[in-house]
């Protein structure tokens, strides 16, 4: 039997146990957030064409989004401590891995590698916290947690341009071994083992049991891999080829298979599908794969164009994005409480407008640009939007099902912003006719690079109608009955 809920904010293990969490999801934000700012340099060093870096983006996006769901099941089943450990490990080595990669294989290789590790730390850094202080405490570690976590996405691309400038781009992956062993050694001395009681290692019985879907893990990676795999190699190989038509059929039945199944499991799935009997929770999921590829797609595109066309360093690149990130810790709070008062809907519709803007600046850009009177206007007016969308819809996505499935649609709604990226960054550069080694030419770039902020406005402004057609303020919970059992949290 796990020991009850111990560590107290202010305490050396207390302490100790949020020092682990906070460096592990930094590693994790550092490269979700740094590897588009080393593209150019990367693809040049190992002679990657097009299809090489959107691999090497998607490849970490692929295995995130579909384990992330199973990585926190296996913390809940073998041990929360015990599988952070492992991811953590996993991680250090995947990232020692891409750093001496000598060709593009090998580093698309290691990536999927390092997002799997990223699938067991990215749910296991929140859940030893949830898990290991007492209750009056929690709160304030999870607030401490995601507020230096934040910290460290908006100093990411600084330090990872910084390194790829001055040492290599090979440092954004080396830079994760050194800060892996204080967190190994703080996870080991000062977090305690817990695990969810009511799932056994031999697949209990009791009520509460929840199956271990490993089935529907692979067949959403599948139907996720196949379809990115055709959306990249098809303008290598021709939308006809056997290779394209075959990774569409693959992903195609993979994704029906996976939707039969989890239907079949029910509430022992990894997926209830009775979660999208609520058309809010199925709406707001759309809308954050709309958004989210929206997102994916500008970033991909503008580190690289920065570099290739506009001639910055990597360091300027990586700078030009922080104000983006600083809008989003700044104004979230405020943002979620306005969402609190007036409902998602303005919120989610406005917020995708005002994003859109700043993208339609963005697309001026040019050789010789500033900073401040050609980029910053457009990153403000995009990172303004986006801080309008973030908190509303996190807590919408919540508030849209019932209490007890309160983990597994935040997972769900994690795994679909990563899957949104995902099939914008395989799709665009296809849309945009970008293909081989276009992107070392400045004129195949700009063209590309214009067409896909397009693109990427024209998703924003479908989200936006999304939401004010069919987002409404989540009712809220019925009150608990007068007679005794649990309380009913009705389903939407």
């Amino acid at each position: 039997m796990a020991s009850a809920p111990a560590l107290r904010m202010g305490t050396s293990a207390g302490r100790g146990a949020l020092l682990a969490a906070i460096l592990a999801s930094g590693m994790v934000f550092l490269d979700s957030t740094v590897v588009n700012v080393a593209l150019p340099r990367l693809g040049a060093d190992l002679g990657a064409t097009v299809a090489g870096l959107q691999w090497t983006v998607n490849g970490y996006l692929l295995m995130l989004a579909a384990f992330v769901l199973l990585g926190g099941a296996l913390g809940d089943r073998f041990g929360r401590r015990r599988v952070f450990l492992l991811g953590v490990l996993w991680f250090a080595v995947a990232s020692m891995l891409c750093g001496l990669a000598q060709g593009t294989e090998w580093l698309i290789a290691a990536r999927f590698l390092q997002g799997a590790g990223g699938a067991l730390l990215t749910p296991g850094s929140l859940s030893v916290l949830q898990a290991s202080f007492h209750p009056d405490d929690r709160a304030r570690a999870i607030g401490t947690w995601s507020g230096l976590s934040g910290v460290s996405t908006a100093l990411g691309p600084f330090v990872g341009g910084w390194l790829i400038d001055t040492l290599s781009w090979r440092w954004i992956f080396f830079i994760n071994v050194p800060l892996a062993v204080p967190v190994f050694l703080a996870a080991m001395r000062w977090i305690p083992e817990s695990r969810d009681e009511n799932v056994s290692r031999a697949g209990g019985r009791g009520p509460g049991h929840r199956r271990f879907d490993v089935t529907g893990a692979v067949l959403g990676a599948l139907g996720l891999g196949g379809v990115t795999y055709a959306l990249i190699d098809a303008p290598v190989r021709g939308l006809a080829s056997w290779s394209v038509v075959a990774a569409v059929l693959v992903g195609l039945l993979a994704a029906v298979t996976f939707v039969l199944v989890e239907r079949h499991r029910g509430d022992s799935a990894m997926l209830p599908t009775r979660l999208f009997r609520s058309r809010l929770f199925s709406v707001l999921n759309v809308f954050t794969v709309v958004v989210y590829a929206a997102l994916g797609g500008f970033t991909f595109f503008l580190s690289v164009y920065l570099q290739n066309v506009v001639g910055w360093s990597a360091l300027l690149t990586g700078l030009a994005t922080i104000p983006m990130t600083v809008l989003l810790l700044l104004g979230s709070s405020r943002a979620g409480a306005l969402s609190a008062r007036i409902g998602p809907r303005l919120p989610l519709s406005v917020g995708p407008v005002v994003a859109a803007a700043g993208l339609l600046l963005l697309r001026r850009v040019e050789p010789g640009a500033s900073y401040w009177t050609d980029v910053l206007p457009g990153v403000i007016l995009f990172g303004a939007g986006l801080t309008l969308v973030v908190a509303p819809l996190t807590a919408s996505v919540l508030a849209a099902v019932a209490d007890r499935f309160a983990g597994v649609a935040s997972g769900f709604n994690n795994a679909a912003s990563r899957a949104g990226s995902l099939l914008a960054v395989a799709a665009l550069p296809l849309l945009v006719g970008l293909s081989g080694t276009g992107y070392e030419q400045s004129a195949a770039l700009t063209s590309a690079y214009r067409g896909a902020l397009l693109w990427c406005a024209g998703l924003l402004l479908a989200g936006a109608a999304l939401a004010a057609f069919l987002v409404h303020r989540p009712p809220p919970a019925p009150a608990p009955a007068a007679k005794e059992g649990p309380p009913v949290n009705g389903q939407r």
